[in-house]
């Protein structure tokens, strides 16, 4: 099972090259893949400060679903699970919140973020490769 961090899941969804081959072979065999409730507000944000259009379009968010992506809740188990990575505190808070609901649900997170790569978890997986 896989969770997508934000620039991830835009490459997924754009059918971009930067989503590599093994990063796209772990998603072709998963038996689930999600997107995460984080990654919807962050990119809402981005777009209302004219940084980014949003995927999809008129059917934001509800295009990642059409594209057989779960939806992943934000819980409060998983702000707690923050704590665990202490290393992060002034690390961009949706980072924090991503890789807090990977940890929690036990999930494979695809990530580019070379901060959250060099913490050298098995589960933290690039993205790009």
């Amino acid at each position: 099972m896989i969770l997508l961090d934000t620039n991830a899941l835009i490459w997924f969804h754009r059918d971009d090259a930067t989503l590599g081959t093994e990063a796209r072979a772990l998603i072709d065999a998963a038996v689930d893949v999600h997107f995460s409730v984080v990654s919807v507000s962050e990119l809402a944000i981005k777009h209302m400060l004219g940084r980014i259009d949003l995927p999809g379009g008129d059917r934001f968010p509800i295009a990642f679903t059409d594209a057989g992506l779960h939806e992943l809740p934000f819980t409060s188990a998983h702000a707690a699970a923050m704590l665990q990575f202490l290393g992060l505190a002034r690390h961009d808070p949706f980072d924090r919140m991503l890789i807090a609901q990977a940890s929690t649900e036990r999930l494979t997170l695809l990530t580019a973020d070379p901060t959250l790569l060099s913490l050298g978890q098995t589960w933290i997986v690039d993205a790009r490769a």
